[in-house]
């Protein structure tokens, strides 16, 4: 299936969803019926290749299909490309036999990955067991994982120098002792699934570890935080981009002229048009470094273990700057939108408000200035970041 077919069931379930999405950001809670249209799309096994039944896409191609999503709802084009991720993990991290397990399962048994690998939380810990670990405690912000049939998750480990480490491991969502809690109370991104996962005395096979504590990463292995960090890039410029749109639809088809302005019709307004220019020149740079550092991202998989650190760095640093591109073309464009549509365009009916609230808390994931910190750094002096869960 080539790309006509991706880019028509795209389009497909980018309007389905778009359908509801008004009225679903209001209700908040777990989106069942459009999670199980996600399915029914056939996407969920975009990066699952070929050999193992899957469509074989390339990163551009998935970083793409989620900026259309994220246009029509940013809050499931979340959970579809955290799902991805998690696929990613296995692509990454899983040894062959893994790979030779998991990726047909999930194309052949559609599954959904979720997520409870938040780096931040370390209250789940692992104790080591026969023939595998025991996991106790809560992984909160985890992602996707309400309605999943698969988790990604992390684990603290002590170590017998004191210290800790992170286990990675998979577990199905319905194993013994996991408890899902739809707990995601933001005003933002309020269908992200996003809930506190807890476990109680869960087992976790030897033969489920995707990477074991205190293992030693190759560059490519840390590939995975930044196929993170352009998903996040590209949600941020895809609510940036339905922002606009929504706005220029409303502006042109409804919004009164300026009262003392110097036009009729307020699309012939030439301050109004200067405006839309800036945010339009918000949106470009961010969508063609978006572009860039997906394509870069594509190289660096090709090159396998072979890709040093200098290369991984080059490519954490497209990634940054993407993002603060995509950060800034977000929340900007979703807010100064409202002062070009007027406050007509500020009705509850029409929802337009979610563009600004879904990018006000996804923005909030990580620091932005951490960003902007590491580009500064590397243009001053050449230096790149240090590979760690966020950069």
């Amino acid at each position: 299936m080539g790309s006509d077919w991706i880019n028509e069931r795209t389009e497909r379930l980018a309007r389905q969803l778009e359908a509801t999405a008004v009225e679903r950001d209001r209700q908040g809670g777990h989106a069942a019926a459009e999670r199980q249209a996600i399915r029914d799309s056939g996407l969920l096994g975009l990066l699952i290749p070929q050999d193992a039944g899957g469509l074989g896409a390339s990163w551009p191609t998935l970083y793409r299909v989620v900026r259309r999503l994220a246009q029509a709802d940013s809050a499931l084009a979340h959970v579809f490309a955290f799902h991805h991720l998690q696929v990613a993990t296995v692509l990454l991290w899983g040894t062959p036999a893994q790979q030779r397990t998991l990726l047909p399962r999930s194309q052949s048994e559609g599954w959904f990955w979720g997520n409870a690998l938040n780096p931040q939380d370390t209250r789940l810990v692992a104790q080591p067991v026969a023939d595998g670990w025991r996991l106790q405690g809560p992984k909160s912000y985890a992602s996707g994982s309400v309605g999943s049939d698969r988790l990604v998750v992390g684990a603290q480990v002590q170590l017998a120098d004191g210290s800790s480490a992170r286990l990675v491991g998979h577990l199905a969502t319905q194993a013994e002792g996991i408890t899902v809690q739809q707990d995601w109370d933001a005003f933002g991104q309020r269908q992200t699934d996003s809930g506190t996962v807890h476990f109680h005395d869960v087992f976790l096979p030897q033969r489920d570890v995707l990477q074991a504590p205190g293992s030693t990463s190759t560059p490519r292995a840390t590939l995975r935080t930044l196929v993170s960090q352009l998903i996040m890039a590209n949600l941020y410029l895809g609510i940036g981009q339905a922002a606009y749109e929504a706005g220029r639809r409303y502006t042109l088809e409804r919004a009164r002229p300026w009262p003392n302005g110097h036009a009729a019709r307020l699309a012939d307004e030439p301050q109004l048009q200067q405006r839309y220019g800036e945010l339009w020149l918000l949106l470009r740079p961010a969508e063609l470094a978006c572009e860039a550092a997906a394509l870069q991202l594509q190289a660096a998989f090709e090159q396998g273990e072979a890709l040093d650190a200098s290369g991984r760095g080059a490519l954490a640093i497209a990634i940054s700057e993407a993002k603060v591109l995509a950060h800034r073309a977000g929340i900007d464009v979703s807010s100064q939108v409202f002062e070009l549509a007027g406050a007509g365009a500020t009705s509850g009916r029409l929802g337009l408000d979610r563009f600004w609230r879904n990018a006000r808390v996804h923005t909030l994931h990580d620091p932005v200035d951490l960003k902007l910190r590491d580009i500064g750094r590397h243009r001053l002096e050449g230096h790149v970041p240090e590979p760690s869960s966020y950069s």
